[in-house]
């Protein structure tokens, strides 16, 4: 009787130890997995990275050799990234811009640069007026977008452009009109480079101006009907 309850509890032991070992072994698989799984993620994280890296090293080689166009921000203020220029300084290159943008697709290209130095009395070779491109061309697509073309100014207005550079002729001759107050009635753009007033407050006084200006001419032509009608009536009389 003894001997046959010594065998259950030995028979008892042995399941026990057995599903121990299976318990065991399920966990150190789930381990095993998980860890796995782990390489598997950071492998593919990494391949990621090493895709996205090389898809712009590929498309910023396609842009320098002219088979991509670049992306654009799609918002471009000049008066908050360019507030060393005055508010009519930057109408007054807006203007200008303008003027030389025959295809009116808001970009100077080659051949419209071309005619502008012509027209300002400084030819350029095409060599020369494709480097002059070259030198603010930010998006490499080979023409002038208006952001570029201010920064021809500021470039120039900086010192940052060689002495015998196109970019440093146009500039000059040019001759941007920043007569406003504050400025002291100078003629010569680089002659204004140096103003006193704080950004925020020159926009406001220069809005300030502007709404005087408009105001002035409106009670100008007000006198001017009046003083017609004047005389018209005292020719009806």
């Amino acid at each position: 009787m003894a001997s046959e309850e010594l065998a259950q509890k030995l028979q008892r032991r042995l399941q026990l130890e057995e599903s121990g070992a299976a318990v065991e072994g399920e966990v150190e698989a789930v381990k095993g997995a998980a860890a796995a799984g782990e390489v598997e993620e950071r492998s593919c994280l990494t391949a990621s990275a090493g895709a996205e890296l090389s898809a712009k090293l590929y498309r910023r080689q396609d842009i320098n050799e002219g088979a991509a166009q670049p992306r654009r921000a799609a918002v471009f203020n000049p008066y908050t990234e360019f507030k060393e220029f005055s508010r009519r300084q930057i109408k007054d290159m807006e203007r200008m811009f303008r003027l030389y943008d025959s295809g009116r697709d808001g970009y100077i290209d080659l051949m419209e640069l071309k005619l502008m130095m012509e027209k300002l009395g400084a030819p350029q070779t095409h060599l020369g007026l494709k480097n002059m491109i070259k030198e603010v061309d930010e998006d490499f697509d080979g023409k002038l977008s208006f952001r570029e073309f201010l920064l021809i100014f500021h470039k120039a207005a900086a010192g940052e452009l060689e002495e015998d550079s196109g970019l440093l002729t146009l500039a000059k001759l040019s001759e941007i009109d920043v007569s406003i107050e504050g400025v002291k009635g100078a003629k010569n753009f680089f002659e204004a480079k140096a103003q006193a007033l704080s950004s925020a407050s020159k926009f406001e006084a220069e809005i300030k101006a502007e709404q005087d200006e408009r105001k002035r001419e409106e009670e100008e032509r007000k006198h001017r009907r009046a003083a017609f009608r004047e005389l018209k009536s005292a020719f009806t009389q």
